[in-house]
């Protein structure tokens, strides 16, 4: 029971005095309050009689007065200190009470001065009303006690009304009630359990007001036996049938997920009240149930129940959550007319309401016409703005917030800071982090997490890292974020390296896994994929759904496409993200044909495909050389689901028809687009121009590419391959002067391979690694092998002006061939050689693995920026479509 000025005359009244104390001195019956100085005054002064017997009438009579102006004058103390306290002068009231004689004063009175303290939170007045009663020597029990306990629970001295309640004998169930309450309001559930279990052990019976605490204490541990223990011991008691304890049971069974056992209490309860369908509503809302909340609903008004405020706001929760805005417009209209939409709450709950459901402009309308508006009120709007994209009006509104002089709180310095993220506003994520500090905010795990992520997701993982790296206190989210951010950053040895550090100190979950297998498909770790993959097997994580997709696109990124498939087979429930994984992974290993199966498969199977699905097959079709596929699924896009064509289906048209040849239909096609194209269209056309030698239309369109990225050297070096392919020396010059103007340096080719789970990095025309000169050697072998049989270098792809043999030789140093060779020397024979390469291919290296595969009986497999490529007897997956 919830102790407050109008519900404590209960427990003064009905207390009784404990007349028959055990104890004969009095002063070790009390309790003292810590850190108090005790002043003891000397007595009244006695009143003697004659020790002769023969004393006068006078002197009788004489006495009888005396005695009777004495109690006149203790009668007198007690009624003005209580007067001063029923009208609050509580500075006079404490007053007379330290001047007052010990032998005036009544227990009522120190009662009266002690509630009077508690309703005005003088924590210090009712100290020393503490103090006046231990000097005075009276036993702290029974009613002074309860309100020693009351007074310092109210003032928030919970530790010395811990101390006082301890002590006092009490059997009385009001104050186990408070204290159960109390702890369970600074969120310490399990000494509130602990209170209530000791009570039990007294044998001092729970009431109706203690089972709504405890249920809810138990909610918030997710202690479903401790529930079920409790419902068991209220029914015993007689409560199975108090309206307040069963809506607190039904509470209870649904903030657990028992929706079944709250169902059965709500339809056994035969007299139900408005809170009973308050909490059917919500605890259906809360468990994804909302269309079952609204049903009750419906049902509440048909019975002609009459709903309250808490009715309308849980209905409108449920709205959001299925977007039902039509009902909850009328609910809207009617509250207006009830006049209920002055209500703070209700209009906060409206506005979130109106932003869940896409109706943003109605949204902004509430929150302007709200009179009075609360940090609540604030961080709704901000993160409607945020859930409908517009970041930079979030972020603006925040600093609105600010001047009204409103404080955030955390939910609106996370709001805000969500609002960065997702714009990309690094400068004003770093203005949130000054207003934390400033603030003291820091120490919330809850802010720290969010700003570690607000970093990861502007790309600032030092900064990120540095925030990561003070937190006091980290728990997987904080890990998790990390690791997420560092793999979606490129930094994937950053990300494996604080995923085997987290191993040490907590144990990961399947987020974890969902967040470091992009790292492991990144850097094509294989090995490492598979020791995580035992990690999901040993903890049970295959059913998630996230950890299944992961681990597939793992495998599909490792090079290891027939287990991808195996373990999407294994899938016993597929997602769009499932099969989109599959079909772009196909697409990547040039299986054109499987990728187009595997889409009519997921269409047949009733998933709807999404704009990113036919990316992914439009990408094999492109990769496949399957034109009329890739156009047939353009047309289903657009007509059959009403997908509107972005910049990424039209780039896979453009390179779709470049590939094939059809460069000028590729051209008028970008020409007739809806959308302007961007660097990446005109980039599929350049490509076409490499593939099929159009010097002259790849000079116009590579002006078109310079224009709309001038900084990317990639488009820069694929012109100069064009060029230098048909030998026009002065124009790979003249390119490599304009780069130099311009501060442009191309990328150093790298390539990598993993041996024994450890990543063996090899850059162009580097001879630092241990094994180059047996690197070299092979290379020399090998070259000198393909001549006796025929094969030339293509010495074009050396990009430099110079005799074949100078080409030779710098050909003979791109990273590929590096990594390729020293995987023929380090790996037992059979194994296949998995290399990743950060730029594409080149046809001279492209020709050398064909030879390679052929020449040693090995199966490579070569990861460039563009595609796989699968090296076997002498063949390529792609056929040339690269």
């Amino acid at each position: 029971m919830l102790l407050t000025p109008q519900t404590a005359p209960i427990f003064w009244v009905s207390l009784p005095f404990h007349h028959n104390n055990p104890n004969p001195n009095p002063k070790e019956n009390c309790v003292k309050p810590q850190n108090a100085s005790l002043s003891y005054r000397p007595s009244s002064t006695a009143l003697l009689l004659p020790t002769n017997s023969y004393c006068s009438c006078t002197a009788t009579r004489a006495l009888a007065s005396l005695t009777q102006t004495s109690v006149q004058e203790t009668t007198d103390v007690n009624f003005e200190i209580c007067s001063f306290c029923e009208v609050g002068n509580l500075r006079n009231a404490v007053q007379l009470l330290c001047t007052a004689q010990k032998s005036e004063l009544e227990t009522k009175t120190y009662c009266s001065v002690l509630q009077l303290c508690a309703e005005v939170k003088s924590l210090e007045d009712g100290k020393k009303v503490h103090s006046i009663i231990c000097s005075n020597g009276l036993v702290i029990d029974g009613l002074l006690g309860a309100k020693l306990v009351f007074m310092y629970v109210n003032c928030r001295d919970l530790r010395e009304g811990r101390r006082v309640f301890d002590k006092v004998a009490n059997e009385k169930v009001f104050l186990w009630n408070l204290m159960i309450n109390e702890y369970a309001k600074i969120g310490d559930f399990g000494e509130s359990i602990r209170l209530f279990r000791m009570m039990q052990e007294l044998g001092i019976e729970a009431n109706s007001y203690t089972f709504p605490c405890v249920l809810k204490c138990l909610a918030a541990l997710g202690n479903i036996e401790g529930g079920n223990q409790v419902h068991g011991y209220l029914l015993r008691l007689g409560f199975g049938c108090h309206n307040s304890v069963v809506n607190s049971l039904i509470t209870f069974y649904f903030k657990c997920g028992r929706v079944e056992s709250a169902e059965k209490l709500f339809d056994e309860l035969s007299d139900r009240d408005v809170i009973s369908w308050n909490s059917m509503i919500s605890g259906y809302a809360s468990n994804g149930l909302a269309e079952k909340g609204l049903d009750i609903f419906k049902e509440m008004l048909v019975l002609g129940v009459d709903e309250d405020l808490a009715t309308i706001v849980n209905v409108l929760v449920s709205c959001a959550s299925i977007g039902a805005l039509l009902l909850a417009r009328a609910l809207h209209a009617y509250t207006i007319k009830a006049c209920l939409d002055r209500e703070i709450m209700f209009n906060n709950t409206l506005l979130d309401m109106y932003s869940k459901c896409g109706d943003l402009d109605s949204a902004i309308r509430v929150f302007e016409k709200m009179g009075k508006k609360s940090v609540v009120s604030w961080t709704s709007m901000i993160a409607g703005y945020v859930r409908d994209g517009l970041s930079d009006r979030a972020i603006g509104l925040f600093r609105e917030m600010e001047k009204s002089g409103v404080s955030p709180d955390l939910f609106a310095i996370t709001s805000v800071l969500h609002a960065c993220a997702c714009n990309g506003s690094l400068d004003g994520g770093r203005d949130v982090h000054t207003y934390i500090k400033e603030k003291k905010m820091e120490s919330s795990l809850f802010v720290s997490n969010a700003l570690t992520d607000m970093y990861a997701k502007c790309g600032s993982m030092e900064e990120a890292h540095s925030v990561f790296s003070q937190m006091p206190v980290k728990d997987s989210i904080s890990w998790n974020t990390m690791i997420g951010g560092y793999s979606k950053n490129c930094l994937a040895n950053e990300a494996l390296t604080l995923f085997f550090e987290m191993q040490g100190v907590i144990k990961p979950n399947s987020i974890t896994i969902a967040c470091i297998l992009p790292a492991c498909a990144s850097l094509a770790a294989l090995e490492r994929g598979r020791e995580i993959h035992g990690h999901v097997l040993r903890n049970g994580y295959s059913s998630d759904q996230y950890v299944a997709n992961a681990l597939v696109d793992m495998y599909v990124k490792c090079g290891a496409l027939v287990l991808a498939r195996l373990l999407f087979d294994m899938i016993p429930s597929k997602d769009l993200i499932s099969w989109t994984v599959m079909i772009a992974g196909y697409g990547m290993h040039g299986c054109g044909s499987e990728a187009v199966a595997t889409f009519n498969q997921m269409r047949n199977a009733g998933i709807e495909p999404d704009e990113v699905s036919f990316i992914s097959v439009l990408y094999a079709c492109s990769h496949s050389g399957l034109p009329d596929e890739g156009w047939r699924f353009f047309n289903i896009m657009r007509n059959e689901y009403n997908i509107e064509p972005k910049l990424e289906h039209y780039a896979c048209m453009v390179d779709l028809l470049s590939r094939t040849g059809k460069l000028s239909k590729a051209y008028r096609f970008i020409e007739m687009m809806p959308i302007e194209p961007d660097a990446t269209i005109w980039g599929a056309l350049l490509c076409g121009c490499r593939i099929h030698h159009d010097v002259k239309l790849a000079e116009k369109v590579a002006e078109r590419v310079f224009e709309l990225e001038p900084e990317n050297t990639g488009y820069y070096v694929l012109l100069a391959n064009i060029y230098a392919e048909a030998e026009k020396w002065e124009e790979v010059k003249k390119l490599r002067e304009r780069m130099g103007r311009r501060g442009l340096r191309k990328n150093p080719g790298a390539s990598w391979i993993e041996i024994k789970g450890k990543v063996n990095i090899f850059v162009a025309g580097d001879r630092s690694h241990p094994q180059a000169k047996r690197i070299g050697l092979l290379l020399r072998r090998l070259r000198t092998k393909m001549r006796e049989e025929g094969f030339f270098p293509k010495t074009k792809y050396a990009l430099i002006n110079a005799d074949d043999m100078e080409k030779e030789v710098a050909l003979c140093g791109h990273s590929e061939k590096l990594a390729m060779a020293f995987g023929i020397l380090s790996l037992p024979p059979g194994k296949t050689i998995r290399v990743t390469k950060n730029l594409r291919v080149c046809g001279d290296c492209h020709e050398m693995a064909k030879f390679m595969s052929k020449s040693t009986s090995r199966e490579i497999v070569l990861r460039d920026s563009n595609r796989f490529h699968h090296f076997k007897d002498g063949y390529c997956s792609c056929r040339g479509f690269w």
